[in-house]
């Protein structure tokens, strides 16, 4: 899985070709560390889309620039743009009900 950081997000995301589902996580953060194994599975499932994580810790501005209040909290981004948000844990079949729907 892909970590972006602040120094590569605009490269990695906002001008990424493809629909970029966004996990904003930290380590010490229990439901992260649960919606972890969901977000991988639901990127195996997806493979048209770009899946990556963004450690709010190590990358404070990111987080800070989107607003993210509390983790774990998932961005899509469609040509450079936010087009939908997810805040907690939610179960692979709902992360992937709401990727497809922007495919």
């Amino acid at each position: 899985m892909l970590e972006v950081k602040d120094n590569n997000f605009e490269n990695e995301v906002i001008q990424s070709d493809k629909i970029t589902v966004v996990d904003f996580w930290a380590e010490w953060c229990g439901p992260c560390k649960m919606m972890g194994p969901v977000f991988e599975e639901a990127s195996k499932e997806l493979s048209s889309a770009k899946f990556v994580k963004v450690n709010v810790d190590s990358s404070p501005q990111t987080a800070s620039a989107y607003g993210i209040m509390s983790i774990p909290t998932i961005l899509i981004f469609k040509n450079g743009e936010k087009i939908d948000q997810v805040v907690g844990l939610i179960p692979k079949e709902k992360l992937v009900g709401i990727v497809r729907k922007h495919l």
